[in-house]
């Protein structure tokens, strides 16, 4: 019993979810720099900056042993009843390694909790929808170079009410 005790232990500090503080910026903006261009413009840098200085009262980051690995939050919307994902990203290492998965799947169980959100929405490229539909994701349209040249806006629903 002790012995599976401390594992659980030690698997909850390699796998933390923890709210975004200032002092992450630099950290996140480096995993953003490692994935674009493969999966963000070089443009976007400056509105993740924006976002997390603005909007990332729900923004969330992943640790490995204390190190960051990745990072992705939502967003509540005016209407109240509607939240949107937003900025999911992980360090190259750990892609397919279903860490993006636990996030999704944390923070899809924290929006349920609200029993006043309806929907949950979330804006990607052509790059990434297929990782939303595992859980539900609906696509409703698609614009062509939305977030840049070779970037379209693949927008997608979960209805959870």
């Amino acid at each position: 019993m002790a012995d599976e005790l401390r594992t659980s232990s030690l698997l909850n500090k390699i796998n933390m979810i923890r709210l975004y503080k200032n002092k992450d910026l630099e950290k996140l903006v480096a995993i953003l720099r490692l994935n674009t261009p493969e999966y963000f413009a070089v443009s976007e840098e400056k509105d993740f900056i924006k976002y997390l200085e603005h909007h990332s009262q729900n923004y969330l980051v992943v640790e490995e042993v204390g190190i960051i690995i990745g990072s992705g939050g939502f967003n509540y919307l005016d209407d109240g009843k509607e939240v949107r994902i937003s900025w999911d990203m992980f360090h190259p290492h750990f892609h397919g390694k279903g860490m993006g998965s636990k996030l999704t799947q944390y923070k899809i169980d924290e929006i349920k909790n609200n029993s006043e959100i309806e929907m949950v929405t979330v804006r990607t490229s052509q790059l990434a929808f297929k990782f939303y539909e595992k859980f539900g994701f609906e696509l409703i349209k698609s614009v062509k170079d939305f977030w840049a040249k070779g970037f379209d806006l693949y927008q997608m629903e979960l209805k959870i009410r």
